[in-house]
């Protein structure tokens, strides 16, 4: 009697690859909530998907099928808010799990950006049209309104649960158009900074913020981690690639940082760290090699 077939379960690294391999068929709040395996490996992601409908399922259905975009939206904004409490984690903005959608879901404290993908798929799964707005220093949502023959926007912190005016959002842009010349004739509208940002973009923004908070605490191990899922995320971006390779280096990794950086410098020889970079590969290829005996 022949063997029943097995089949190996793919590593995390290989669910979240097969997640992100075609924009088509990204779907953002799983592959957000996958990012958290490098830290939880045992994490059931389909149950966490479960919660999340399970909390849009109790919305809709009090909700009247005739309600406006515009009742539907003070409906999802008194549930979210208010009635499950979800808000931005004021005492440890910095806390690595802020990133992680399960531990949001459990504590009800995120940052912006892991907030408004839970928003979003509230929003989604109510009838609104909802997207992730990659805002400078702050991610945000724009949700549209289409009553009748009127059409407009709405655009919310996901932070504190409030509506900004256009005053509002020009006072918050205001020190990043100063820091970047943007102002008097260099001046930029302030619609180009409102554009919806693609599922990618946002996983890309979710990974590059923890890249920075394991960065700082020199947590390499999970800097490594993170950095793989970015160079998976996006192959054509090879400044990802430059990084993981100093990632490598500093865990000793020394033929695998230098295969990283060597594909950097090939496809970007004008760059401006290319002689430092280049110096950096030889050491390492000289602490690399075995010692005679």
């Amino acid at each position: 009697m022949s063997e029943p077939l097995q089949f190996a379960a793919p590593t995390a690294l290989e669910y979240f690859s097969s997640l992100v391999a075609d924009d088509a068929s990204l779907s953002l709040v799983e592959a957000a909530v996958s990012i958290a395996q490098d830290d939880y490996p045992d994490l059931d992601t389909q149950a966490v998907l479960a919660d999340i409908d399970t909390l849009a399922d109790r919305l809709k259905r009090r909700i009247p099928a005739d309600a406006v975009p515009v009742q539907r939206l003070r409906w999802l904004n008194r549930y979210f808010f208010r009635e499950l409490g979800f808000a931005g984690n004021v005492n440890d903005y910095y806390d690595p799990r802020n990133s992680y959608l399960h531990m949001v879901l459990s504590t009800r404290r995120g940052i912006p950006i892991t907030l408004a993908v839970l928003y979003i798929e509230l929003a989604t799964q109510i009838g609104l049209t909802a997207r992730g707005v990659s805002f400078p220093g702050h991610f945000l949502i724009k949700l549209r309104m289409h009553t009748g023959q009127q059409h407009g926007e709405v655009v919310i912190d996901p932070f504190t649960g409030h509506s900004l005016s256009r005053e509002e959002l020009d006072e918050l842009l205001g020190p990043y158009k100063r820091s970047h010349g943007l102002m008097g004739e260099f001046d930029a509208p302030l619609g180009l900074f409102l554009q919806s940002a693609p599922p990618r973009d946002v996983l890309a923004r979710m990974l590059r913020n923890l890249k920075e908070i394991h960065r700082s605490a020199q947590d390499w191990p999970r800097a490594l981690s993170v950095a793989h899922r970015l160079v998976i995320l996006l192959p054509h971006a090879v400044e990802e690639r430059r990084d993981r390779g100093m990632v490598l280096a500093e865990l000793g990794q020394y033929p695998q940082a230098v295969e990283d950086i060597d594909a950097y410098l090939r496809q970007r020889p004008e760059a401006e760290d290319h002689a430092a970079l280049t110096a950096r590969i030889d050491e390492w290829r000289s602490a690399g090699r075995p010692r005679l005996h």
